[in-house]
């Protein structure tokens, strides 16, 4: 059975390739198919019919499925003469073993049809955007980002107010893999900006912002100013002060000192016209915690900065240099007492202040933040594998055996253990973001329809599920974003010394994703915070007075998940045994975690202090339990295929080894919980490290074609490296000469080169003063001693 595949936007029910509007192919727009349309066997039954991005497939039959390859090419049907296959020919034999359905892969790994096809249609009309060029943002300056990052603005908007959220945020999610600066500098003003209004504004304040422009742009733009010079993570800590003034009913917005300079924050700099600014409430001398005001910052109409506003740029950065990240300075800056959100915080004109009967539920706005970078994180890591693996499969260095041709780099077992595990791994991260992305939908629904005067018992159902879900989107967006900056890095380092070229695309890549690892909350501080989340579900747990949320059920049985171990060496390897580890060795982590706190409570250590001490412990409790997390997430999800899934499309039975792969591949890497709790003996450490590397060698010979369902483009993954048709040293030496044309004049020969050649001997050291002229003389004779002695011997021969 053949597949044959090509870039669309929907499923296509003809057996032509799908045209649009304004003419051509779908494949020639993309440029990925240049392959002759006879290449495969025509199809035969329309159900074969796939339509994804560009390129082929072949279905494996069941017999070939079960055929060990040779090391040295794993493709089916290398060239009998000795003319090694070229880069194209070699990626088109890696396709033609794929043992399961590729189209229905696409759709598992995409959360369905629906949203697949939508990822496909995005791609299409960023790929016709101008404004979304790409092949040479490797080039641009500073101010040239920022300038195209402002030109794309215009058509997001549009989609913004024509969109559902749905829609829009699947949409967003693309651009950021394609753009991550473009993706940033927008999700401030509609991410965090409109984000903190919409969780924290009243119904009556909401309605008002959005009239003054909020969605559309509309003489607002916004940014987001919570950091500070000083503060970061403790928001608690946060200097800016925001004064009530009852005789005005203003506010009185200020900057009590340099440390206190909002820092940091995205669009200041160039195009921002009002922030939500994150200050400490006075009124009357007290203090009544941080709370968000909305600050206009510039006259729209002549974007003059308005009194009392100092703003500043904070010049170039790591990377998203798209971003105008600027810093910020209020000099006793007033606005009415309305410019306060006050979903949760009510305060009159004459100062009364009414808290929230439960101040967690501002948690909520820190959610979406969080989600969306997990799912950024295991879609940089698939873009990140797709180059890794792709060029990988290309690649050949040195022969082994009596092999006539180089050896691909991706059959090597070393190779295989070092990228596909990740592959694993990002997959299992997909899953568990589209399961936060249900969690977040769920928890933004119930905090929006939530009736403060509701009875007591009800909030406080609401606020356990948000304390959890706030627990473990804190561990997630850690850990994930952790993994995706270390997939990047190790795809990176894979591709040798090209892995070094900007035009790899991996460099930037890495530069981009550094800052997830620290902004909206550091990852280290993060996962400490689940930490002591855990700690307290395990103290509720040993009291027994109520089931455990989802997300901690393995500690509803502490008596029996505490001491559990694999039953034997033959129940090792399985997908049940794992999940019984994980929650034992996650069971026992949190359990340490939560004694060691106890311990410094017992010796009079205050609460904060005690937490502070054991901090270790809650990182490692925070870490193992994620893990586990993500593990339980993509076997559930494996459980959910089964009910949809046909079994003949061989996608449950081969992401069920994928699955595998990773339980397996991370219990290694965290061996030492795993021994130190006594659920695997060492020799059953050393089963679990074969069939790692054995997983590795199976899931090798179609690796491509899993890496193909991630369904990127060759637009945005915007490498010559991972260039779908494999065509890597063509393409690569091309956008090289293109970006840098060779110049007749090398353009500082004359003013620099030149002088350094044609110094004279007076521009030198004097040679007597350092002894250079008698050194060469001694050198010069005895050569001429040499040579003579050697001409006389051979007179004498």
């Amino acid at each position: 059975m053949s597949c044959r595949t090509d870039l669309a936007s929907v499923a296509s029910s003809s057996q032509q390739p799908v045209t649009f509007e304004g003419g051509g192919s779908i494949e020639s727009l993309a440029s990925l198919d240049r392959r002759a349309s006879d290449q495969r066997p025509a199809l035969d039954d329309r159900q074969e019919q796939i339509t994804r991005i560009g390129g082929h497939s072949k279905m494996a039959s069941s017999e070939n499925a079960t055929k060990q390859q040779p090391m040295e090419d794993k493709g089916p049907g290398a060239p009998a003469n000795k003319t090694p296959p070229t880069p194209s020919e070699t990626i088109a034999m890696e396709r033609e073993f794929c043992p399961f359905d590729l189209r229905r892969m696409t759709y598992a790994l995409h959360g369905g049809q629906k949203a697949t096809e939508l990822k496909e249609k995005f791609m299409i009309e960023l790929e016709r955007d101008p404004a979304f060029k790409l092949d040479d943002i490797h080039d641009l300056t500073k101010d040239q980002l920022r300038e195209r990052t402002m030109a794309k603005f215009a058509n997001m908007v549009h989609y913004v107010t024509t969109e559902t959220i749905d829609v829009f945020t699947q949409r967003m999610e693309l651009i950021g893999i394609a753009d991550p600066g473009f993706w940033t500098r927008f999700g401030v003003h509609y991410g965090l900006f409109l984000g903190a209004i919409r969780s924290g504004a009243t119904a009556n304040q909401f309605s008002y912002w959005m009239e003054k422009g909020l969605l559309g742009l509309n003489g607002l733009i916004g940014c987001f100013a919570m950091t500070e010079l000083a503060h970061g993570s403790n928001v608690a800590g946060l200097e800016t002060t925001a004064t009530l003034d009852t005789r005005t009913d203003e506010w009185v917005i200020h900057t009590p000192s340099l440390s206190a300079t909002k820092w940091w924050i995205g669009g200041a700099a160039s195009t921002a016209t009002h922030s939500s600014v994150f200050a400490q409430m006075v009124i009357d001398g007290k203090r009544y915690g941080t709370k968000t005001f909305i600050v206009p910052l510039r006259d729209p109409k002549t974007f003059a900065l308005l009194p009392g506003i100092l703003i500043g740029d904070i010049g170039k950065k790591m990377g998203r240099d798209g971003i105008d990240n600027g810093y910020i300075q209020f000099t006793n800056v007033r606005i009415p007492r309305a410019y306060m959100l006050m979903k949760h915080t009510q305060v009159t004109r004459e100062g009364h202040v009414q808290e929230p009967p439960l101040a967690q539920l501002t948690y909520g706005a820190l959610l979406q933040g969080r989600t969306a970078m997990v799912a950024d994180a295991a879609s940089v890591s698939k873009k990140a594998l797709t180059i890794g693996i792709r060029y990988a499969a290309v690649r050949r260095q040195f022969k082994t055996g009596d092999s006539e041709f180089e050896t691909q780099v991706l059959s090597y077992p070393i190779h295989q253990r070092r990228l596909i595990p990740l592959v694993a791994q990002a997959i299992a991260m997909g899953f568990t973001s589209l399961r936060m992305t249900a969690l977040f939908e769920e928890m933004t629904q119930t905090l929006e329809s939530l009736d403060p005067n509701s009875d007591e018992a009800h909030m406080q159902d609401v606020l356990e599920k948000l304390k959890e879900t706030h627990a473990t989107s804190a561990g997630l967006k850690a850990f994930c974003t952790w993994n995706g900056l270390e997939t990047i890095d190790k795809c990176r380092q894979s591709c040798g010394g090209h892995g070094y070229s900007a035009y790899n695309g991996l460099a930037g890549m890495y530069a981009d994703q550094a800052v997830q690892c620290t902004w909206e909350g550091d990852n280290t501080i993060l996962s400490l915070q689940a930490g002591r989340s855990l700690i307290a579900s395990y103290i509720e747990a040993r009291q027994g007075d109520k089931k455990m949320a989802s997300g901690v059920a393995y500690l509803n049985n502490l008596e029996h998940v505490l001491t559990d171990k694999c039953p034997s060496d033959k129940d090792v390897v399985s997908l049940d045994t794992l999940d019984k580890a994980w929650a034992t060795i996650a069971a026992n982590t949190v359990k340490r975690a939560a004694e060691a706190y106890e311990g410094w409570t017992k010796k009079g250590k205050g609460r904060d202090l005690a937490f502070e001490l054991c901090s270790q412990e809650r990182f490692v409790a925070a870490k193992v339990h994620t893990t586990g997390y993500i593990f339980r997430q993509f076997v559930d999800a494996l459980r959910e295929l089964k009910k949809v899934e046909d079994p003949k499309s061989g996608v449950v039975e081969h992401l069920e080894k994928v699955a595998l792969l990773y339980g397996l591949f991370q219990a290694e890497e965290q061996g030492i919980f795993f021994l130190k709790y006594k659920f695997y003996t060492p020799e059953q450490m050393d089963i679990i490290s074969n069939k790692i590397s054995g997983l590795c060698n199976e899931l090798r010979k179609s690796i491509v074609s899993l890496v193909d369902a991630f369904n990127f483009s060759d637009f945005i993954v915007n490498s010559p490296f991972g260039r779908y048709d494999g065509d890597v040293y063509t393409s690569y030496f091309r956008q090289v000469r293109a970006a840098n044309p060779p110049q007749p004049v090398h353009p500082y020969f004359e003013r620099l080169i030149k002088p350094l050649l044609e110094r004279k001997e007076a521009d030198y050291e004097d040679f007597d003063e350092i002894g250079l002229d008698e050194e060469i003389d001694e050198i010069r004779e005895e050569r001429e001693e040499a040579e003579a002695g050697a001409a006389a011997e051979e007179d004498d021969d």
